[in-house]
């Protein structure tokens, strides 16, 4: 039993971190491998792989994305902008090195294998790219003699452009989402947010007029008649297989036939098996953390916790609508994992980390540490009286 009056790292930490998130996020790594003994044997079996492969590795990358989360949730604010420095510049450099040096999936080379592992740089990069724009904006409130708003407007193209050129495009929209929000939550004039509008659309048409894969996919969302929608339909046959209360654990058979069920279409395993009710809970925690996170960084009194802990709850927030959305055919069919559920070890580590951070920045801390962030010239000096109000 830890008390309040114990004044060790771990009872500080216990009694300032918002202990509904962190449950919620046990949680969800709890019922992710659940799920996936359900959904991963079928898989290993297809491929010839040992039954229990892929639960076996999920359930090491389970225990290191836990120990990251956990780790991640002690630092401080200074922590987390240097540690998302670093991982930022290594980020980049990975996905840099894969345009020479990355497998070769699908026409697109986003891998880089490792001895044992395959690596995704770009969810490295993601958590860490927020931190960085949510810092270069909260500085804008807070310094004026630093160029806050260039350093902001850079970083965008510095990480996507490596992304375009892989090329993966859920990527870039969803890190692109969030830096507008990000911007849009800064307080920049109406006709920023317009301007950026105009240029998402634009990069949108681009997209579909000079990819192929792209043209592709929107053209079988559109018209089932242009492609292949196999893939899709399965999922969609899941739901209706299912019910509202499941065929039972096991008891799934169009899994059995519906290619990366362990990955992306998960949410359509947790249908069949489980029942359109298990489907609305998960949704309901993933809304709860959405909620829950968006109201603590908008009470958060420090700039920069306030805007990284809102940067990375839309990236945990649209990256679950957009795997659930792909799911039940809402929405063009992008290759994204359902954080914290669906199998991989680049994308557990990834929302380990970015979970991590949200928790760190989210912590509760005496208004009296946020004066370490405030530059020398506004800092009131030692042994100043406060001024009276309206003084």
């Amino acid at each position: 039993m830890v008390t309040r009056a114990e004044r060790t790292t771990f009872g500080e930490w216990w009694w300032t971190i918002d202990r509904w998130l962190l449950f919620s996020f046990v949680a969800l790594m709890v019922s992710g491998f659940l799920f996936g003994l359900a959904a991963y044997p079928p898989v290993a079996n297809k491929l010839g792989l040992p039954t229990f492969h892929f639960v076996n590795r999920q359930a090491a990358f389970l225990l290191m994305a836990g120990a990251i989360m956990v780790g991640t949730s002690f630092l401080n604010p200074r922590q987390v902008r240097r540690l998302a420095l670093v991982l930022f510049i290594g980020g980049l450099a990975m996905v840099i090195l894969t345009l020479f040096h990355g497998a070769e999936v699908k026409g697109a080379r986003r891998w880089l294998n490792l001895p044992g592992f395959s690596l995704q740089p770009s969810e490295i990069l993601k958590p860490a790219f927020v931190v960085m724009a949510a810092w270069a904006f909260s500085e804008r409130q807070s310094r004026q003699d630093m160029p806050s708003l260039t350093i902001a407007m850079l970083i965008l193209p510095l990480a996507v452009v490596p992304l375009i050129r892989q090329p993966d495009l859920g990527q870039t929209i969803l890190i692109s989402a969030v830096w507008c929000g990000l911007f849009f939550l800064a307080g920049l004039h109406i006709l920023w947010v317009i301007g950026l509008a105009g240029l998402g659309v634009s990069g949108l048409f681009l997209a579909y007029r000079f990819l192929p894969h792209v043209t592709d996919r929107i053209d079988r969302f559109l018209n089932k008649g242009n492609g292949d929608t196999f893939q899709t339909d399965m999922a969609l046959e899941s739901f209706l297989s299912g019910g509202w209360f499941g065929r039972g654990p096991g008891e799934g058979t169009v899994k059995r036939s519906l290619p990366d069920s362990h990955t992306d279409f998960l949410f359509s395993v947790i249908g069949e098996e489980f029942g359109a009710i298990t489907c609305i809970l998960v949704v309901l925690v993933f809304g709860f953390i959405v909620v829950r996170g968006m109201m603590r960084a908008r009470a958060n009194a420090d700039p920069f916790c306030r805007m990284a802990g809102a940067g990375l709850i839309m990236l945990f927030g649209l990256q679950s609508f957009i795997n659930m959305a792909v799911n039940l055919n809402l929405v063009p069919p992008k290759g994204m994992t359902l954080p914290f559920l669906s199998y991989g070890g680049s994308s557990l580590l990834s929302v380990a980390l970015s979970s991590g951070f949200l928790l760190a920045l989210t912590r509760k801390r005496p208004k009296s540490a946020l004066t370490d962030r405030m530059p020398a010239h506004r800092a009131a000096p030692p042994g100043a009286m406060p001024q009276p109000a309206g003084g």
